[in-house]
């Protein structure tokens, strides 16, 4: 079962009849999103209303924040041009992270090669190396803009956040387990940089645990909207650095 399916279900029984929605991507089962939008092709509606029946009939895991109308040729999934995501890492069992951070107990990282590899990742447009698939694709090109590695004060806590104007699948979650093998003196940095520059597939491929990674944030030419606060006092208040 996929939010889709629960979301058009939901919007089927409010409406009366059939509804299509098309999402802004596609993700892992167990991957999850703090900011997300589809768009949906609707007749005149009370917009309040139909929030209100939404998230009445929506399951506790699906929240809809916002209904916002767009010109008829909006689209959620072409019309992005930057996409956020972040991906949490907790280093001791908490039962209350279980679900929503990666779980990785007992790892002593080396935090400083792993933030070594990370600033390399802007400088670096093709990521055919770090796609499960990247034959579907036409081609491997992700202008990442920016890319960050953060521990919390007690070093037990950790988050990588990556932005670009495209993602390949599966890549965010090998990234992350890369990183994770620099950490641990598995990969070293050149060999990291080396799957980067010559853009080869490694024989095996080890994604990091999808219940670490959110999509963040999706930015369109014609809307830009802050994410959701709740979302980061989940796991620390950036206002007062909890995050170095």
């Amino acid at each position: 079962m996929t939010v889709q399916e629960v979301i058009e279900g939901v919007l089927k029984k409010i409406l009366k009849t059939p509804t299509s929605i098309i999402g802004c991507g596609r993700t892992d089962a167990g991957v999850h999103a703090s900011q997300y939008f589809f768009h949906a092709d609707l007749e005149e509606t009370a917009v309040d209303e139909l929030l209100f029946k939404l998230n009445r009939t929506l399951p506790p895991d699906i929240t809809v924040f916002d209904i916002i109308p767009v010109s008829d040729k909006a689209n959620a999934r072409f019309d992005a041009v930057q996409r956020s995501y972040d991906y949490f890492i907790h280093l001791r069992k908490d039962p209350f992270l279980q679900a929503s951070s990666a779980l990785y107990a007992g790892m002593d990282l080396d935090i400083d090669s792993m933030k070594a590899a990370v600033k390399l990742l802007p400088q670096y447009e093709d990521y055919y190396a770090f796609c499960k698939s990247p034959a579907k694709f036409e081609h491997t090109i992700c202008r990442v803009s920016a890319a960050h590695l953060w521990v919390d004060k007690s070093g037990e806590r950790l988050r990588f956040q990556i932005n670009a104007n495209r993602f390949l699948t599966g890549m965010i979650r090998i990234i992350v387990g890369r990183l994770l093998e620099i950490g641990t003196g598995r990969m070293s940095l050149e060999d990291f940089e080396g799957h980067l520059r010559d853009k080869k597939t490694p024989r095996i491929i080890n994604g990091a645990h999808p219940q670490g990674l959110y999509l963040t944030k999706v930015v369109y030419p014609y809307l830009e909207l802050p994410q959701q606060t709740m979302f980061s006092e989940l796991f620390g208040d950036e206002r007062v650095e909890y995050w170095v």
